[in-house]
């Protein structure tokens, strides 16, 4: 039981109709956000079909021979890749992959040589984790320059 009834609002004095506030930061109206959607969406596809296509590759191609140490590092380091460079602690690599640190520096040491990983930069006590270029396909090993020749 209610103590006073709904009173009905009279007809012209109904409250305004909510409006969204307008955009900020002079970002596109509320009707063509679906587009920029659609957009940003086809760049995800694109970026996901690439990370799949260098997985395949890797599988295909630069698997074979490789222990599961160095499949499991390979692999983490691949996974976190941000910008062209993974920079992942070895006791990281180790803990997720269920192995000894010093497996996982002889791990990144064989991968070093057969031209799956490349050190960018060199880490350490009090200058952090080391940086690796990840390949899906052994890099060819550069030719020493052929001096003396003609």
């Amino acid at each position: 039981m209610m103590l006073t009834e709904p009173k009905p609002i009279p007809v012209g004095q109904e409250p305004r109709p909510l409006h969204r506030p307008p955009p900020r930061n002079g970002s596109t109206p509320t009707r063509h956000r679906g587009h920029q959607r659609e957009a940003k969406e086809k760049t995800a596809r694109r970026k996901t079909g690439d990370r799949f296509a260098v997985l395949n590759a890797f599988v295909d191609a630069g698997m074979a021979g490789l222990s599961r140490v160095e499949i499991g590092t390979w692999l983490v380091l691949y996974r976190d890749t941000r910008n062209g460079t993974a920079c992942t602690r070895e006791e990281s690599i180790a803990t997720r992959i269920g192995c000894s640190k010093r497996a996982v520096v002889t791990a990144v040491g064989k991968l070093r040589r057969r031209g799956l990983l490349v050190q960018v930069f060199k880490g350490g006590i009090n200058r952090g984790p080391s940086r690796y270029r990840v390949f899906p396909i052994p890099e060819p090993p550069k030719k020493p320059g052929n001096r003396g020749s003609p």
